[in-house]
């Protein structure tokens, strides 16, 4: 009977550690399933941030290419306005060479026109005066001005060449033009020949 009762008590002994083993089989399952879910939301947060980074980086990047296609474009804007205005200053003094070797044909123009204005050939002088004022008109219609100079004029060395000065005539030309001695042209807006003048002092 003893021996029956320490059987018994040996077998309640063993159900006790099955049913402690039992319920803390869950608990470990749990445990590792916890642990697992946690190694899984930390594996998706360190892909999340790796994604965060991929993008941060392909914004950067994208943000680096606009501001290098903003500047390439306005690099090459203003490479087109430049152009189109170094174009067009070119056209309009294309012909400067060509027009600084016509200036001695109309000072020499000018010359005739003064000389058969005192003969009394009024034939020859209508002539001439017709062909000199054709010829000013087609290099008028080519962009060439004559630069307006009158004696009393007040010297400005940035439109003027003083040829040479001598005694002013009177004190309210000191420091003014008292000649012409060349005319001035110029061709758009450049200046291609100053006029030469004598200042009074």
């Amino acid at each position: 009977m003893m021996k029956k009762k320490q059987n018994q008590n040996d077998i309640n002994q063993e159900l006790k550690r099955e049913d402690v083993d039992v319920q803390s089989k869950p608990q470990e399952e749990k445990d590792v399933d916890q642990k697992e879910s946690y190694d899984e939301q930390e594996a998706q947060d360190v892909e999340e941030k790796k994604e965060l980074s991929k993008e941060e980086q392909l914004e950067e990047s994208l943000n680096a290419e606009k501001d290098r296609y903003l500047r390439l474009f306005a690099e090459f804007e203003n490479y087109k306005r430049r152009t189109s205005k170094e174009r067009i200053e070119l056209f309009k003094t294309a012909g400067e060479e060509v027009m600084q070797a016509l200036l001695p044909i109309l000072d020499d123009f000018d010359r005739a026109l003064v000389e058969l204005k005192k003969s009394k050939d009024t034939e020859s002088f209508s002539g001439v005066e017709l062909i000199s004022n054709k010829f000013r008109e087609t290099l008028r219609s080519k962009g060439l001005e004559p630069i307006a100079v009158k004696s009393g004029d007040i010297f400005d060395a940035d439109l003027h060449e003083a040829v040479t000065q001598i005694p002013a005539p009177s004190d309210d030309l000191k420091g003014k033009i008292i000649d012409l001695i060349e005319k001035g042209y110029t061709l758009g807006e450049k200046i291609i020949r100053y006029p030469k003048v004598v200042t009074g002092k």
